[in-house]
């Protein structure tokens, strides 16, 4: 052991050790604050996605931080809630009814159009009433003309307006709403791309016919096109969601195969080798069967005909990767240990097998281990990332692999949706890059002919 301590204490004349320990640091602390700030089982959820949960996020919009590279201010997501400011006026009708009048002022700074605009609507009902919301919306330019974007639109309980998609907006200012409604307009006649927006305060004035018992609340989302330290995907997911718990999943999955297939083949080996005879040709026949049979092949029809869970991938993977090339690697190292003079010792005095086994035999080679699973822990991790990007990962799960499979199926490059694919593949380089210096390292210094003097 304090051979070990002594040897771990030279990797730091390794640079490169020390720069793979910090970012495997690094990546421990990113997983801590996942773990803590966003619980699995919101995790799951957000991942999920569905009705109400990813509603005020843009669809496919890039991370924040490319507005650092363009001169233009990219427009950002604007809501505006009438249950949260803005002023209201309350009007009695004749018939019984209410006609509730919110103005929502708003500013709109940026340099380039939104990308979508939606109206949610909701209204609070009695149980027994069979009548329709009315609600009309107005939009004033900051230049003071105004535009009636609805007229009496009839909604029960709740109502999505898809103002970018409406076809009225489109036959009467000559563009859909996110580029017509932020222009002036008399340039409803030009082109879309000789357009700018233009920038101001804007009113969006909502009125309500409501009954008299009754309630009505609006939300305005003006989607902007950059959202999140790592955008949006397709269904307006933030994508920091699944880096940030790709990582413990990422690390948990790599280093239980790494650490849990290279004990197991380390003492198998070890008890085939000092047993010798038909244990260690047992072992070995398993060996050279089991190097034969292809793995990918075996996870795809596993995850293709009965689950794609993940931990059962993790299993099936441990399961045929035990008797795999570590097993020759090592039978080749107990082979000689066999033969060493303190080995002959023990069997002088009358050591019982399994003692000499555990107790002598095998901490002679355990140096080499750490190394060796230091090593195997990326291995994982790709596989995790390479069985979610042919579509045979964990669907509940979110996972570095998983987004770059959404990335191609909804073919973020050609699209221009870089990010998509470049924050997990960096994710992921950045995990084999630091486990392979510092395993490198480890291996210079536990290995007696790597070792410099």
């Amino acid at each position: 052991m304090r051979r070990m301590l002594r040897n771990l204490a030279e990797l730091r004349r390794y640079p490169s050790a020390v720069a793979g320990a910090g970012l495997i640091g690094i990546l421990i602390v990113v997983s801590i604050y996942a773990i803590v700030a966003i619980p699995y089982p919101e995790a799951i959820r957000l991942w999920r996605g569905g009705a109400g949960v990813w509603d005020d996020n843009p669809r496919n919009a890039a991370p924040v931080w490319t507005d650092l590279f363009t001169r233009d201010r990219i427009s950002r997501t604007i809501i505006v809630d009438t249950s949260l400011g803005g002023t209201k006026k309350v009007e009695p009708l004749p018939d019984g009814r209410s006609r509730i009048e919110f103005t929502l002022p708003f500013e709109f700074p940026y340099d380039r159009f939104p990308s979508e605009i939606i109206l949610f609507a909701r209204s609070a009902l009695p149980a027994e009433t069979t009548t329709r919301v009315r609600y009309t919306v107005v939009w004033r330019f900051p230049n003071g003309t105004e535009y009636t974007v609805a007229t009496n639109r009839a909604m029960r309980g709740a109502d999505n307006y898809y103002i970018s998609q409406d076809m009225s907006i489109i036959q009467n200012l000559g563009a859909s709403g996110e580029y017509a409604l932020f222009t002036d307009p008399a340039d409803k006649g030009r082109p879309i791309k000789e357009r700018t927006p233009l920038k101001g305060k804007y009113t969006v004035i909502i009125r309500a016919d409501v009954p008299a018992d009754a309630d009505y609340n609006a939300k305005l989302v003006v989607y902007g096109r950059i959202h999140g330290l790592a955008g949006t995907d397709h269904r307006r997911r933030d994508l920091t969601v699944a880096l940030l718990w790709g990582t413990p999943l990422a690390l948990v999955f790599g280093l239980l195969g790494a650490v849990g297939v290279s004990t197991v083949t380390f003492i198998l080996s070890g008890i085939g080798t000092w047993f010798g005879r038909w244990v260690d040709s047992l072992f070995q026949r398993i060996t050279q069967v089991n190097m034969v049979i292809p793995t990918l092949p075996v996870l795809i029809m596993i995850a293709t005909f009965y689950s794609r869970s993940l931990w059962l991938m993790l299993g099936v993977y441990m399961a045929l990767s035990i008797f795999g090339g570590g097993m020759v690697t090592y039978r080749a190292m107990f082979l000689q240990a066999k033969e060493a003079p303190y080995i002959e010792a023990a069997r002088a005095y009358g050591a019982k097998n399994m003692r000499i086994v555990f107790r002598y035999l095998l901490p002679r080679i355990v140096p080499v281990l750490l190394p060796t699973f230091v090593l195997v822990v990326p291995s994982f991790v790709f596989l995790e990332a390479g069985l979610a990007v042919l579509g045979l990962g964990d669907p509940v799960l979110p996972t570095w692999g998983k987004i770059i499979n959404d990335a191609q199926s909804q073919d973020a490059l050609y699209k221009g949706y870089y990010y998509w694919v470049v924050e997990p593949a960096l994710m992921l380089m950045i995990t084999g890059f630091a486990f392979s210096m510092v395993g490198y390292a480890l291996d210079r210094v536990f290995n007696p002919r790597l070792r410099t003097v």
